[in-house]
């Protein structure tokens, strides 16, 4: 079929966008059954409650997939980001997720993942120019019943 019979348009439409969404979803439905979306935000806060640092996301298809963190500047390398990420990962857990899945730019915080037990999964070089998007995931072993209460 000839692109001819078509028009393109470019820029928001939330009508065409929703048609997409559902027409997507109805389809994913069809391939492995009902699913959701649920989103999830963890903020840390100071002793005056100013946000010193967190994170948010969301859960769905199994996974929990964090889409954002951030930490202030003077509470980097203290302990926080290792603090936010293990309750992420109970979270995932308490959602019935096998793992989280996220993103890093090599300029930001690739190390800490590493040493938190994420491991590569593909990396996306040039994104930014000059730098590398780095897709990394952490399974999660299932917890064992006699010790979730």
């Amino acid at each position: 079929m000839s692109h001819s019979h078509f028009q393109f348009s470019l820029g928001a439409d939330p009508q065409a966008r929703a048609v997409v969404q559902h027409g997507l979803k109805a389809f994913n439905v069809e391939q492995i059954g009902d699913y959701a979306y649920q989103d999830f935000e963890l903020y840390a806060r100071d002793a005056a409650g100013a946000v010193v640092g967190g994170l948010f996301g969301h859960s769905g298809m199994g996974w929990l997939y964090v889409d954002y963190l951030w930490l202030d500047a003077a509470q980097r390398g203290a302990g926080l980001g290792a603090a936010l990420m293990a309750q992420v990962e109970e979270e995932a857990r308490r959602r019935g997720c096998v793992g989280v899945f996220l993103y890093t730019y090599s300029f930001q915080a690739p190390d800490f993942y590493h040493k938190l037990g994420y491991q590569p999964m593909g990396v996306l070089d040039d994104c930014p120019p000059g730098h590398q998007r780095l897709y990394l995931k952490k399974p999660l072993p299932a917890v064992a019943a006699s010790t979730a209460a």
